[in-house]
């Protein structure tokens, strides 16, 4: 069942890249990241079910290995988290939501809301955490100075 989930997961990252104009060089690493962050989603899943937690730490590893691989690949990190995040984001919770307040069952509705909301609010908190954590070691790295002689 992982498996299938991380190659699901792999290319439903690679696809949104390909809607998303990602040069192709980037596709398998944007894939990458996407199953990376899911394999961590469902993994804490499975042993702590909570999902605003589970998005929260993924979206921080998404966040984080996007970093890492603009730095390296010189590429913008949007490039990588933006597609990187696509299997967290509870499109089917929300969905499920708005059937609900369609068919005037308020009370389920409203639960679902509410909790396709603190996903999303985690995922936006894990990826801001990652890039403050980021610009704190960017300010406190010392940047090496070229003598002019």
């Amino acid at each position: 069942m992982m498996v299938e989930q991380l190659i699901t997961s792999f290319i439903a990252t690679g696809a949104f890249g390909i809607i998303f104009n990602i040069p192709r060089k980037k596709l398998l690493l944007c894939g990458l990241v996407g199953m990376i962050g899911w394999s961590i989603y469902v993994l804490l899943m499975n042993n702590h079910p909570n999902a605003a937690v589970a998005s929260l730490v993924a979206a921080f590893v998404i966040a984080v290995i996007s970093q890492i691989f603009a730095k390296i690949y010189k590429a913008p990190i949007i490039i990588f988290s933006v597609s990187g995040i696509i299997p967290l984001v509870p499109g089917g919770l929300s969905y499920d939501a708005m059937r609900h307040f369609v068919a005037n069952d308020y009370n389920t509705a409203i639960q679902l809301a509410a909790k396709a909301f603190m996903i999303s609010g985690a995922i936006a908190i894990g990826i801001v955490f990652a890039e403050v954590i980021n610009q704190m070691i960017k300010k406190t790295t010392p940047k090496s100075k070229k003598m002019h002689s």
